[in-house]
This record gives structure tokens, sequence and C-alpha cells, in this order.
């Protein structure tokens, strides 16, 4: 019962989150909104922040559970790439509230550790794209920049996640996917 009432919780931050109107989310407007107190939140979390912390959690396990998935399924290197990046960007889409924690937006006068933790995200994501760079570089037999690539192909992706966050979630970010990868990959 306990578990399903945090998830309620996270799941209504993550609903607050995608009004395109970037109105600050206090606790008492997320407790209205579930209507309980705001009491009955601090028993699910000790502060707002940990609140943002399940959020990102969220993401990081789905996110690295679906590069993971995308790694043992396909082992040619440009595929990895390609997946990974329209992944990202369709996780995202389906996303609006998370794509707002995804670019820092919603944890602007949050606890700092929170834009820490999500520039870590990314850091980790950039590692997955230099790995499978690496073993495209092998199978195409050319050598490029792996680690100047997979930073180029993080900013796209943050990039995207951006222009989807600051148009009201208009600018869908798979809009255009399939040709720009193919610029930004290749070998």
């Amino acid at each position: 019962m306990a578990g399903e009432r945090k998830q309620q919780i996270l799941e209504t931050l993550a609903k607050m989150l995608e009004a395109p109107k970037r109105e600050k989310i206090t606790t008492a407007s997320l407790a209205a909104k579930l209507e309980v107190s705001e009491a009955a939140l601090y028993r699910h979390f000790a502060n707002k922040a940990q609140m943002f912390e399940g959020l990102i959690s969220f993401i990081e396990e789905t996110i690295f559970g679906l590069i993971n998935k995308i790694g043992t399924e396909e082992t040619d290197g440009l595929r990895q790439i390609q997946r990974t990046i329209t992944m990202l960007l369709a996780f995202a889409e389906k996303n609006p509230g998370m794509t707002r924690v995804l670019i820092g937006d919603a944890l602007v006068n949050e606890d700092e550790k929170l834009q820490v933790r999500i520039n870590q995200l990314y850091d980790r994501i950039e590692v997955t794209l230099k790995q499978s760079l690496r073993i495209a570089e092998t199978q195409s037999g050319s050598k490029g920049d792996a680690e100047a690539q997979a930073n180029l192909i993080v900013c796209y992706i943050v990039g995207r996640w951006q222009q989807f966050a600051k148009s009201g979630f208009k600018r869908k970010p798979t809009e255009y996917v399939q040709q720009q990868v193919t610029t930004l990959i290749n070998y």
C-alpha cells in the first residue's frame, strides 16, 4: 500500500511537470492534486528533493534497462547507436514531465545534487555511446574520434529534449530522427 502511494505521488508529480506553463510545483500544490495533506506526502518522502530523486531513479532504471537490452540484442555498433538515440528521444516524447527533469528545467531552485545526478546520467549515456562507436570502428575498420562523436550525440539528444520542452511539448524529439542520425554517425 505504501509503495503504491509513493508511486502515485511520483506519477502525479510527473504529470504536473507536463504543464506547458512552468509554474513552480510546491508540496502544497502536489498534495492538493492528490487530495491529501502535505503531511501525507511527508510520510513517504522527507522532502521534495526526495520526490525528484524518485523520478530520476525511474528515468535511470528505464533508460539504462533499455540501453542494456539494445546492447544485448544488437551486435552491430552503428545499429546500437541508432537504436539508443531513437529510444532516448522516444522516451522523452512519451514522458514530457520526465523531459523537464532530464533537461534540468524542473530542478531549478531545487537541491543542486539533483542536477549533479542528471549530469552523471548524461555522462553514463556518453560512455555507452562511446562503447558502441568503438564497436562500430572495429567492425568498419575505420578510426574516428569516438569520444568527440559520443559527446556530439549527447549534445544532439539534449538539444532535442530542450526543443521539445521549450516548445510546450509541440516539437516532437523524434521528428527527423532517421535523417539526422545518419548525419551524426556516418561510418
